[in-house]
């Protein structure tokens, strides 16, 4: 019977032998689950709500006691407050100064100076010198790539304010 449907289907015998395996598997596992499994949770599960709903119930007839929701009686322009936030000015927020190139020698540089350096944030910059007191000195910036926290892209960023002396 196999030889049959082989040379029909074109796949040899034991190919035949382990589709026919893997079906019934599932076939098996599908009749267990839904005869068995859930047959089993449908009996097990009485679900009581009562006490959920009386939480709820009680909640809407009392009032909200925190002032962070409660409403001081006054109106609030929210169309002025928007405009507002417009017209402030972001200029005055700090913003990162960059250093100037070829500026930050890599092997006497300290952290702050490497902070400085864009995409550069205080764990980057211990981790740029954690690198430099563990292989002594830096002797080529693509060093920096094994440093955590370093790819390619801001390696590149960085590229043009760093030298080794």
């Amino acid at each position: 019977m196999l030889e049959k449907l082989s040379n029909k289907i074109g796949f040899t015998k034991t190919e035949i032998k382990i589709i026919l395996f893997i079906v019934s598997v599932m076939i098996i596992g599908f009749g267990y689950r839904n005869l068995i499994v859930q047959k089993n949770d449908s009996l097990n599960k009485v679900i009581d709500y009562s006490e959920q709903n009386d939480f709820y119930t009680e909640g809407q007839n009392k009032s909200i006691k925190s002032d962070s929701l409660k409403s001081n009686g006054a109106k609030i322009d929210y169309k002025q407050e928007v405009l507002d936030f417009k017209q402030r000015s972001f200029d005055k927020m700090q913003k990162k100064s960059l250093p100037d190139e070829k500026s930050i020698n890599l092997n006497l540089a300290k952290r702050e100076e490497l902070e400085k350096l864009p995409g550069i944030g205080p764990k980057t910059a211990q981790g740029i010198l954690e690198y430099r007191t563990l292989k002594k000195k830096f002797r080529n910036v693509n060093e920096l790539l094994n440093v955590k926290g370093i790819g390619n892209s801001k390696l590149a960023k960085i590229k043009k304010y760093v030298f080794i002396e």
